[in-house]
């Protein structure tokens, strides 16, 4: 057995067996890292964002459920309870990133980056969740509209925009990350919402449309929703070891193929560890000659370079070990 190491995170090893077979000729893997999407976990310079991010939507939070409440305004009140849900769903996000730099161990192999994924499948089903509550309680207010205090929304919602765009460009670099970007999407929804809702508060009061609240309160809804689907598809995708969105596993295998001495490639997987971490496992024959260390470091450059894959596992063999596999 032959094995290549490039892998600087983590001091366990790696090791995917396919069964035990007579003959079977069993090589390692290599792993390889890059900017690109290998292990590219959120630095600790986020945790500084996160607390920020938090302490300044909690806040506002408090200040826009109050003068919600005082100006009887459903659209107010509404955006304090989707900006609650967002400091929730930026302590979710927080977590995520905080256990993906755990250490991996006896009992965790992979450490536990996929609470990233949960994080964001759970920050994306809470969006999901309040705004249909918040759809359904602007439907019965357009049935019997309330009088709010034009003013005090606008002040409010435009003290909104300023804190959700500050928030928002905190993780803007960390766009690449799938619970990252979910917290940025979130908070610059939250401004496009505040600035959505100081056009109301301005209708209100230019021309005494007490109807136009509800209806903002619906737009808010209909496009945090538009907005936080693919966030909820993409991580419930992930959560099921689905091929991440940016990767074809026809070209992987293509790759594979086009390597010299492969023959075939059997059980090929690729799944998302984490939000920004992708693993790689396939068996290849190769009826010349088995892989060498050249040939390992080669594959894992390779799949590292174009599919920024940073985990693989390749076990080659003159013949193929198990019929039927895929």
């Amino acid at each position: 057995m032959s094995s290549t190491h490039t892998h600087h995170e983590h001091d366990h090893d790696h090791g995917h067996g396919h069964g035990d077979h007579a003959g079977h000729d069993h090589h390692g893997h290599g792993h390889a890292h890059g900017p690109a999407h290998g292990h590219s976990h959120a630095p600790a310079s986020f945790d500084r964002a996160f607390a920020i991010g938090i302490a300044l939507n909690a806040g506002f939070v408090a200040v826009e459920a109050f003068y919600g409440w005082k100006a009887g305004s459903l659209a107010l009140l509404a955006d304090a309870g989707h900006n609650l849900g967002d400091v929730v769903g930026l302590v979710l996000a927080w977590a995520g990133a905080a256990a993906g730099r755990l250490r991996a161990n006896d009992r965790h192999t992979y450490g536990f980056k996929r609470a990233s994924i949960l994080a964001a499948f759970a920050n994306a089903l809470l969006l999901l969740v309040a705004m249909g509550s918040l759809a359904w309680e602007a439907v019965d207010r357009l049935q019997s509209p309330q009088p709010a205090q034009g003013w005090t929304i606008v002040v409010v919602a435009a003290i909104g925009i300023v804190i959700n765009t500050a928030t928002a460009l905190l993780f803007m670099r960390g766009s690449h990350d799938l619970n990252l970007r979910g917290a940025f999407l979130h908070m610059l929804a939250d401004a496009l919402v505040s600035a959505g809702v100081v056009v109301a508060g301005v209708l209100t009061l230019a021309f005494g449309w007490t109807w136009i609240d509800p209806v903002a309160s619906t737009v808010i809804a209909v496009v945090i929703v538009v907005g936080t689907w693919n966030l909820f598809r993409q991580s419930l995708h992930l959560m099921i070891d689905g091929v991440p969105s940016h990767l074809s596993l026809v070209e992987v295998r293509e790759c594979l193929l086009s390597l010299p001495g492969v023959s075939a490639v059997h059980d090929l997987h690729v799944w998302a560890m984490g939000t920004s971490d992708v693993a790689l496992t396939a068996h290849l024959t190769m009826p010349e000659a088995p892989a060498d260390d050249a040939f390992l470091a080669s594959a894992t450059q390779c799949l590292q370079e174009r599919f920024g894959i940073a985990h693989v596992t390749l076990q080659a063999s003159r013949h193929p070990l198990m019929r039927g596999c895929h």
